[in-house]
């Protein structure tokens, strides 16, 4: 029996395999402690997603190599770049083997209190692994593969048990969410959505990262199960990465612009109230000064109320690494200017709900202080102050009126 400690970085999928790898070593009889100094052994999970996320984690895995006995280096980074650690003493494996690695061989056995492991009342579920992409610029791949997806029915029994566990917040995850199935045969995201929904319990869902291209072909499909379904959140993530089809094509992204106007277009028909999450690569290699402007154009048009800018950056062993990049003050000034148009558009999007009312709302999570954290309908961050005058916790739902804004959330009160 093994004490151990695990440190995960990175998106939410990666702290789903976390979780997985956590249920796993609970089943067998394992447990974990507070710090790397008193664990038997050490497992850290790794992004990649940018050079300094790069630097950060050689630095984290040096650091834990030298404070426990045996350290286990799993995720994107290991797995694309595990020749990275080599000078470490440390195995690099795929998430999946790390509990094998950990038991050692020893039989299973589970304790009684096995159960799902949740993050406060938030379930993480992976319901697939890889994708369907081949970006560029992504390393990502090169660790994951293409998709893999597991039957519908293996899935909802896991997001079942995640329930009865007591989630009220079930986030599904993966690469690329909308081609879940793809490898089967058919895209069936709307499909298990469908069952989830079905699940006896008072909890809400949301659907992780799906690029445009995989959504495009179900969007009529998937914006009828978001609007037939109170358990969804009203909220979809669909990264564009650049409003020029030129860069897109660059980028090997297999989507065009007229394509996630089509996905945009389908979900506002379909849904009074949601949210539009997306997410721009600013300073690609072949990014012209009117591509940018095309971007700056696209952001404009649709208003997303969730945005992510990210600068680009070369990662080693992919194709855009190749390229002559643009200079650091190109991007840097780029960057800048979408950052600002998102910051008006975001903090516009939630000045509007200023005054409205908002029924059933998830309380997620505790804030900072005597605070906590929810979820409206559409996924929109609503924060309460003095949490315990009104004795609210996570897990419970409650109707809320909207004080005041703060570009990327707002502020309410229990009606």
């Amino acid at each position: 029996m093994a004490r151990y400690h695990i440190e995960t970085y990175g998106c939410t999928s990666n702290r789903g395999e976390s979780r997985e790898i956590e249920r796993r070593l609970r089943d067998a009889g394992h447990y974990r402690v507070d710090g790397p100094e008193t664990a038997d052994v050490a497992i850290l999970n790794t992004c990649t997603v940018v050079e300094k996320t790069e630097r950060n984690m050689l630095e984290r895995a040096t650091e834990l190599s030298e404070e426990t006995a045996d350290l286990f280096v799993t995720g994107c980074m290991a797995l694309a770049q595990g020749e990275e650690f080599a000078g470490l003493d440390a195995q690099v494996l795929h998430w999946d083997e790390v509990p094998t690695a950990v038991t050692n061989g020893e039989c299973p056995t589970t304790t009684p209190d096995a159960e799902p492991i949740l993050d406060g009342v938030i379930g993480i579920l992976p319901i697939a692994r890889g994708c369907m992409s081949d970006c560029s610029y992504c390393i990502t791949k090169q660790a994951t593969g293409k998709i893999e997806s597991p039957p519908i029915e293996e899935n909802v029994e896991k997001a079942r048990a995640l329930v009865h566990a007591g989630a009220k917040e079930l986030r599904i995850t993966g690469q690329d969410t909308g081609v879940y199935g793809w490898d089967t045969g058919e895209r069936k995201l709307h499909e298990l959505l469908e069952r989830i929904c079905a699940i006896d319990g008072d909890f809400r869902v949301r659907v992780g990262m799906a690029n445009p291209k995989g959504v495009h072909g179900i969007r009529e499909e998937l914006a009828d199960v978001f609007a037939a379904n109170d358990e969804l959140y009203d909220f979809l993530h669909a990264p564009v990465q650049s409003g020029s089809d030129d860069v897109l094509g660059d980028m090997r992204r297999q989507h065009q612009v007229s394509e996630y106007l089509e996905v945009v277009e389908t979900f506002d028909e379909a849904l009074g109230y949601w949210t539009l999450s997306t997410d721009f690569i600013v300073g690609f290699p072949t990014e012209t000064d009117h591509d940018h402007e095309q971007s700056m154009a696209l952001l404009r048009e649709t208003r997303p109320e969730k945005i992510n800018v990210t600068r680009f950056s070369k990662r080693p062993g992919t194709d855009a690494d190749e390229m002559k990049g643009l200079g650091g003050t190109i991007k840097k000034e780029r960057s800048k200017a979408m950052s600002e148009l998102k910051l008006e558009i975001v903090g516009a999007a939630y000045e509007e709900m200023v005054g409205e009312t908002r029924e059933d709302v998830l309380v997620v999570e505790e804030g900072t202080g005597d605070s906590v954290k929810c979820r409206d309908s559409a996924y929109r961050q609503l924060i309460v102050r003095n949490a315990s005058e009104y004795g609210l916790e996570p897990g419970q739902f409650v109707d809320l009126e909207v004080t005041s804004a703060n570009t990327v959330y707002a502020f309410a009160e229990p009606i």
